[in-house]
């Protein structure tokens, strides 16, 4: 394997792993952020309002785009795996 190989890898790597958990974070990231912020207008310090909403969303988002994201995966491993075989 050459080193232009092996780089191209790690970057299809890298780049995959960010589409897939990118909404996920995000969406986890916006709903943590808008709980927090509620706490702090309502003066509620409730440390379990946090978690709640942040696994509903995440749920609703791995049901929305799952098979989006299952389906990318699975092509990101085939393209791996036929990329094994070109490897010098």
């Amino acid at each position: 394997m050459n080193m232009e190989a092996a780089i191209h890898m790690g970057q299809q790597t890298l780049y995959t792993v960010i589409i897939l958990t990118g909404p996920v974070l995000i969406v986890a990231l916006v709903v943590g952020s808008l709980v927090s912020l509620f706490q702090a207008v309502t003066q509620i310090q409730e440390i379990t309002l946090v978690f709640v909403p942040k696994i509903i969303s995440v749920f609703l988002v791995l049901a929305l785009a799952g098979g989006w994201m299952l389906n990318r995966a699975v092509s990101f491993g085939t393209e791996m795996f036929i990329s094994i075989e070109q490897i010098e």
